[in-house]
């Protein structure tokens, strides 16, 4: 009997590492979305401040793009808005990812008392796996109030 003690505490200590190590990957590939719509909130408040030097500080791969540049610069004048920015309805790039993932995610939002405006963001996301990290890339024009992205 003092021989198998040893190896059932080894394989339940090797159990419980296992299992803290997918719990934290799972926690960390979860709150990725949550990481998500807090930097599209950032952009979104830029964009109804009418700043797009600061919509464009957190597009990365659009602010190097002459084209997506002009394009935003014309978008954020048009969607000028005063109040206080809300989202009213986010649907992430991607609900869980433990490895890099590009995708659209899509919002609807709301400055003040003005009508709800939807935009898709093209975000790419990194999984646990490859660094957790979120960079929003551009951000649509405003689409039908039922349209997908």
């Amino acid at each position: 009997m003092r021989r198998r003690r040893p190896a059932v505490l080894l394989a339940a200590g090797f159990a419980v590492f296992v299992f803290l190590g997918i719990s934290f990957m799972l926690a960390r590939g979860l709150t990725g979305a949550s990481a998500e719509r807090g930097k599209v909130l950032e952009v979104l408040e830029a964009q109804a401040r009418g700043d797009s030097a600061g919509v464009l500080s957190r597009l990365d791969a659009c602010r190097e793009e002459p084209a997506c540049a002009d394009v935003t610069r014309t978008r954020t004048e048009r969607l000028r808005a005063a109040g206080i920015v809300k989202i009213l309805n986010y649907k992430p790039s991607v609900q869980l990812s433990l490895t890099r993932r590009t995708g659209w995610a899509r919002v609807a939002w709301r400055a003040g008392t003005q009508l709800p405006v939807v935009q898709c963001v093209r975000v790419r996301r990194e999984g646990p796996l490859t660094g957790g990290g979120v960079e929003l890339l551009a951000i649509s024009d405003p689409i039908g109030l039922e349209a997908g992205c």
